[in-house]
């Protein structure tokens, strides 16, 4: 089932902001008092460090007993992937709510324990979010602090939606920086005014960071807030498009796996590549797509990007020199002559299909996601190489 996050700003008195404001303080020291432990005794499971530390951290910091057991699994949880440093939490950390300290009020309230007590909340939400908090199975809920207001992220479980009719093949997809995305249909996302604007931005905010006044600083803090909505908002734009493109033309969505792709920039590419690399949210620009997709019943597959840009689609030849610039492409032993970004969303595409193809004979269930485990590690690793 598709796990979706709807955040709903909290309408609070004083006595509730008091109340909330307590509740953080003690949430985020509870958890870097059992962080210490966890680290110094080396307690990385939930169990362990439970039997450890459960009733001194109640005794230290008076928080209510189900709260205390969720601030344990925070601790833990954070030690998944590194163990090799003691992590420590601000104190605005979120607060982690499960069906035992929080209960959602039809679609329009909710209430939340706190360290004075169980309170009531109005919530602030649009009409899209009463949809799928009414339609969905409600899970556990992030309390939040943003710019002096308090959020409730609250995670629903929706019903997985009909499978969309693939017969058309797929969508090929291509990200870049000059051209955001690039669709094998010959859709071109241009970020050229996503430059501009940017580059006038920067401006900016290299003479208010020289300025250094006050009033310089909090303007600045307003620029970050409006360039993160206008990449998230360009973004959900975008993913929203090519989705819909792939419904209408009966296709599945073929994505290019970018993991770990700044790591591969740190050799080959020259310092104004990397700083372009890094402004834009590809990984966030995927996820949407992603989500949207799934929210549509489009399979999405991800593939291998390598050479996607320089091999052939006609003749298949790879050559380094064929991609002449950054948007002209010409094969050298074919003469095919298109723009270098339609050519990569056209191979990515064709790696999809041939990776659908051969999951097919292997009687394999095509799950949108080649990378994922069990799908035959063995078997996909020629695909798109």
């Amino acid at each position: 089932m598709p796990v979706k996050t709807i955040t709903c700003k909290l309408r609070v008195d004083a006595e509730k902001a008091a109340a909330l404001d307590a509740t953080f303080d003690l949430f985020s020291g509870a958890c870097n008092f059992l962080s210490g432990i966890a680290f110094e005794k080396q307690l990385f499971r939930p169990v362990a460090l439970h039997r450890e530390a459960y009733y001194a951290t109640r005794a230290e910091f008076q928080l209510p007993s189900q709260l205390t057991v969720r601030a344990i699994k925070v601790v833990t949880d954070s030690y998944t992937k590194d163990r090799s440093q003691r992590h420590s939490f601000g104190p605005r950390s979120a607060v982690v709510y499960d069906a035992r300290c929080f209960t959602l009020h039809g679609v329009s309230a909710a209430s939340l324990t706190t360290i004075h007590g169980r309170f009531r909340f109005s919530l602030a939400h649009g009409g899209k979010q009463r949809v799928d908090l009414a339609a969905g199975q409600i899970g556990e809920a992030d309390l939040l602090y943003r710019d002096g207001n308090y959020y409730l992220a609250i995670s629903v479980k929706t019903l997985d939606p009909p499978p969309a009719d693939t017969s058309g093949g797929v969508l090929g997809v291509d990200l870049g920086i000059v051209n955001l995305a690039t669709d094998s249909e010959g859709t071109r996302y241009s970020g050229a005014t996503i430059k501009e604007r940017r580059r006038k931005t920067e401006r900016h905010v290299r003479l208010l960071q020289k300025r250094g006044t006050k009033s310089a600083k909090r303007r600045l803090k307003q620029i970050s807030g409006r360039r993160a909505r206008y990449r998230r908002d360009t973004n959900h734009c975008i993913a929203k498009t090519l989705v819909a493109t792939a419904v209408v033309r009966k296709k599945a969505l073929a994505l290019e796996n970018l993991t770990g792709i700044g790591q591969r920039a740190s050799t080959g590419w020259n310092r104004a590549a990397k700083r372009e690399l890094g402004k834009w949210a590809f990984a966030d620009l995927g996820a949407k797509i992603a989500y949207k997709a799934a929210e549509a019943g489009v399979p999405v597959i991800v593939v291998d990007p390598r050479n996607t840009p320089r091999t052939c689609p006609s003749c298949g030849y790879c050559d380094k020199v064929n991609r002449v610039s950054q948007a002209h492409f010409h094969c050298l032993q074919c003469g095919r002559d298109d723009h270098a970004d339609w050519i990569g969303a056209l191979n990515v595409a064709a790696r999809a299909e041939q990776s659908g193809r051969l999951l097919s004979r292997l009687n394999l269930p095509w799950n949108g996601d080649c990378s994922r485990p069990g799908t035959s590690h063995a078997a996909l690793a020629a695909v798109g190489t």
